[in-house]
């Protein structure tokens, strides 16, 4: 029983699987990607990620740690100049393994690995989640985690929640003011608009009154007018007494003159 043993014998002896995966794993960084068959890519694969992670530290130390592994220098140092800046952001996963088919001499699956050249994306972080309204609500999480999180302890904790309760209780109190003021206000237009009716209503009536009185007044004025018309010749009559005492008198003179 094979417990807790790592790797592929591939059918060759210690010193023999060693040499051919350092072959292996040479050509691949020196050329970028290879033909093998299927056991051999994964045990590749498994040795040439070790070897990139440790070239990522860029010490003299691990500089010999991969020396002692791989014994070309140009591919050493192209391991630790070219692949270890190219890889520097990707935390892990820098090879690919595409199955080609069957090998037709023994029938083997052959595999293609290569070395990995898209640039790496982070996957982006939960971020709070917005709702229709415009509040944000937090993503779920436990009691436990969200204390452990910000170090919080439970008088904090009871603080922070009071904390949140009276600025919800001040939201509210904001919100209620604000619509009783909407409120308010179309029902005080209404009296205004009322009040403006009735002004205009009193208006009409008292110019009716008014247009209704004006006749009155001018036939007062008139009468007495009509009364003074005849006084004035009597008084005529009265202070000239001359006009009116001949004519009778030259009637008399007259009258005696045909009586000689």
């Amino acid at each position: 029983m094979r417990h807790k043993r790592k790797g592929r014998k591939l059918g060759v002896t210690t010193k023999h699987r060693r040499s051919m995966l350092r072959n292996l794993v040479t050509d691949l960084f020196r050329n970028e990607r290879i033909r093998t068959t299927d056991a051999r890519a994964k045990e590749a694969r498994r040795v040439a990620e070790k070897y990139i992670t440790l070239s990522k530290k860029g010490t003299l130390h691990a500089r010999r740690l991969a020396a002692a592994f791989i014994k070309d220098k140009d591919v050493l140092k192209k391991l630790f100049d070219e692949l270890s800046g190219r890889y520097s952001e990707r935390p892990g996963g820098y090879t690919r393994i595409v199955k080609l088919g069957v090998r037709a001499g023994d029938n083997a699956s052959i595999s293609l690995i290569e070395l990995i050249e898209e640039t790496y994306k982070p996957k982006k972080k939960k971020t709070k989640k917005t709702t229709k309204t415009g509040s944000t609500t937090a993503a779920k999480s436990t009691k436990k985690e969200s204390a452990e999180e910000l170090g919080l302890t439970k008088a904090e904790k009871v603080e922070e929640q009071e904390k949140e309760t009276e600025a919800k209780a001040e939201v509210e109190a904001g919100e209620a003011e604000v619509k009783t003021e909407a409120e308010v206000e179309p029902e005080s237009k209404d009296v205004e608009e009322k009040i403006k009716g009735a002004e205009a209503k009193v208006e009409e009536a008292s110019a009716k009154d008014v247009a209704e009185e004006q006749p009155d007044v001018e036939s007062t004025e008139d009468v007495p007018e009509a009364q003074e018309a005849p006084t004035e010749p009597e008084t005529k009559s009265e202070s000239d007494d001359s006009p009116v005492n001949e004519e009778p008198a030259e009637e008399g003179q007259a009258e005696e003159k045909e009586d000689k």
